[in-house]
Formats: C-alpha cells, sequence, structure tokens
C-alpha cells in the first residue's frame, strides 16, 4: 500500500511524539507500505525551521528516513490545485491535497481540513 505522510506525521513518527496514532505508526512501520513524503513537506520544513517556527534536531537534509521516499512536485499537481475548493488558506496543504487526490494515495494526517477536500485521510 502506498501512503503519503503530512509533513506532522513525519516529524512525529521522527521524533516519537504521542500525537501520533497507533494507526498511522503501524502504517509506517510496516516495511511492505510505500512510504512518501511530498518535497511541499520538506519545503515547509526548511522555511519552518529558518524563522524559527521548528527546532530540528539535526541537518534538514538528514531528516528523511532512507524508507521514505519524496514525493517531486508534478505540473498536473499545481493544475488541480486551481480546480479545489479554496478551505484552506496553507499553500503546503492545498499541494499535499492535490497531490493525495492526483496520485491517489491516502494521505496520514491529524489535519481533518483535508477531509473537506475529498483526501482519503487516515488517522
Amino acid at each position: 500500500m502506498k501512503i503519503l505522510l503530512d509533513t506532522h506525521i513525519l516529524l512525529w513518527y521522527l521524533w516519537g511524539d504521542k500525537s501520533l496514532s497507533e494507526k498511522c505508526k503501524a502504517l509506517i512501520d510496516q516495511p511492505e507500505n510505500t512510504k512518501l513524503f511530498s518535497i511541499a513537506s520538506l519545503w515547509e520544513i526548511a522555511i519552518k525551521n529558518s524563522i524559527g517556527k521548528l527546532a530540528l534536531k539535526g541537518n534538514i537534509a538528514d531528516l528523511v528516513p532512507t524508507q521514505v521516499i519524496l514525493l517531486p512536485i508534478k505540473p498536473e499537481h499545481i493544475y488541480h490545485i486551481e480546480q479545489i475548493p479554496f478551505h484552506h488558506k496553507d499553500p503546503f496543504d492545498r499541494l499535499i491535497a492535490s497531490q493525495s487526490i492526483i496520485e491517489n494515495i491516502p494521505l496520514l494526517s491529524g489535519d481533518e481540513i483535508f477531509d473537506s477536500y475529498g483526501v482519503q485521510r487516515i488517522f
């Protein structure tokens, strides 16, 4: 099964945060699942880290585990953003929603706003 990890899900997983649901942890831990992480999320982390809204432990280049595949931003992801309702002002979340929909990959996220986009969200 392919799964797309929202920004906070990967961080919670890496940091052992108790906010991560057991269901999400189990899906991430299953070696047969293909774990994807959006380049948009990596970009979001870099911005938040550089302005002090996030304190990374270590280098951002070492953040994403080797078993996680970075999902590139494709033109069709961008084109789709114009077609989805404007429920959320966060450009990163809108792009991640678009990627989840276009690629037909469930999104692991605790953020209920994704439900309004029709994203298959797991938490």
